[in-house]
């Protein structure tokens, strides 16, 4: 990749450029959705409240090119709280310069550092220029959802 990439947490004044890039991200999967949700998923973004959403933006050279959105959570099966990937999304024109990659991995570290043993994702199986990375990064389970143990 060329050009200086930031993935930083989202900040309130990243809100116009978040709703361009989830507005996007929510097209491809043929979904709109009304204000109210733009409005409480940003401000739940943004909260810093335990078990609530987190948001990454990657920045490319000064402009917003991606985003993710992942959650921390409680599960039966481990005593620490997994990961839940639950929104990526880069834009069309810088897919596959390693936008995704650093997004989830940004979100590896951020799991890492809390003790958490799992990170994982899902997609719809005809998402197939995203499985090729997510298959890099993670294993593919029987239900088709990503995971990485740590």
């Amino acid at each position: 990749m060329s050009g200086n990439l930031e993935i930083r947490p989202l900040r309130a004044e990243d809100e116009t450029e978040w709703r361009r890039l989830w507005t996007a991200y929510l097209a491809f999967y043929e979904t709109v959705l009304p204000e109210e949700i733009y409005r409480s998923t940003f401000a739940r973004l943004l909260s810093g409240q335990p078990n609530e959403y987190n948001g990454l933006i990657a920045v490319l050279d000064g402009k917003p090119v991606g985003l993710a959105h992942y959650l921390f959570h409680r599960s039966c099966w481990h005593i620490d709280d997994i990961c839940y990937l639950q929104d990526l999304y880069a834009d069309p024109d810088v897919r596959g310069t390693g936008i995704g990659r650093a997004l989830i991995e940004a979100i590896y570290e951020k799991a890492t550092g809390r003790g958490s043993k799992e990170v994982y994702w899902m997609t719809q199986e005809f998402n197939a220029t995203a499985r090729r990375l997510y298959d890099r990064l993670a294993e593919k389970t029987p239900f088709l959802v990503y995971q990485r143990n740590f």
